[in-house]
């Protein structure tokens, strides 16, 4: 049984819930600090996710250091969990690389053509679970 309060979890275990989600928010810096949700799936231990041109491309262009949150909540319950996967983006540019990616069935949810695919590569994963009170 878990204690009350706040439980710091373990990377594997954060991998695991990532693995039960399909929207997640990845925040980058490009001209300024922006936070997009984004359609996304797990490859290997990495997040990948489609786009378009713009600012998420960019800073995958540039390999700049991006955070990706994701978490669930059950108000009821009051319980809940968040896991933060922090390190470089990059666009996915190898043909295998592309095939794998496209093996993921990441849907375009937003209309536009999403043609590009961006991993963070996992260098940092952290989470938390919130248990309630008994």
């Amino acid at each position: 049984m878990s204690s009350y309060g706040l439980a710091e979890l373990d990377p594997d275990e954060c991998v695991q819930l990532l693995r039960t989600q399909r929207v997640g928010r990845v925040a980058v810096w490009a001209d300024r600090p922006a936070v997009f949700p984004v359609v996304f799936a797990m490859l290997d231990r990495d997040v990948v996710f489609r786009t378009a041109p713009g600012e998420k491309l960019i800073a995958a262009a540039l390999h700049r250091t991006t955070a990706f949150e994701v978490d669930a909540y059950d108000g009821e319950q009051q319980t809940g969990w968040s896991v933060n996967l922090v390190g470089p983006a990059e666009e996915i540019v190898h043909p295998d690389d592309i095939a794998r990616a496209l093996a993921l069935d990441l849907p375009a949810w937003a209309g536009e053509v999403r043609d590009r695919f961006v991993r963070i590569r996992a260098e940092d994963v952290t989470g938390r679970r919130i248990n309630a009170a008994p």
